[in-house]
């Protein structure tokens, strides 16, 4: 049970360090489900074209967020930590 909770306890760590990783795993669950669901009523549109279509929005999702993420840890590390260490130098 303790290899359980010590791999539960890592993943929340994971998340927390980088929150925008399960951000971009529940948009693309979100994005596929709803293309899923609309797939009735496609109307003309090939099987193919749809399912191209529900992967490259799927996909521009993750990397959209994957981009955030990586400018948001950019401006946390070379932004607002080098403020802290010279507001802290100055006292």
């Amino acid at each position: 049970m303790s290899a359980y909770e010590e791999n539960e306890s890592k993943l929340m760590r994971k998340v927390k360090q980088n929150p925008f990783v399960p951000v971009g795993l529940a948009g693309f669950f979100a994005i596929v489900g709803y293309k899923l669901m609309k797939m009735k009523s496609r109307g003309d549109t090939k099987m193919s074209v749809h399912l191209i279509h529900m992967r490259v929005a799927a996909q521009g999702f993750v990397v959209g967020a994957m981009t955030v993420g990586v400018l948001y840890s950019m401006y946390k590390d070379f932004i607002v930590k080098p403020r802290e260490e010279k507001t802290a130098a100055d006292k």
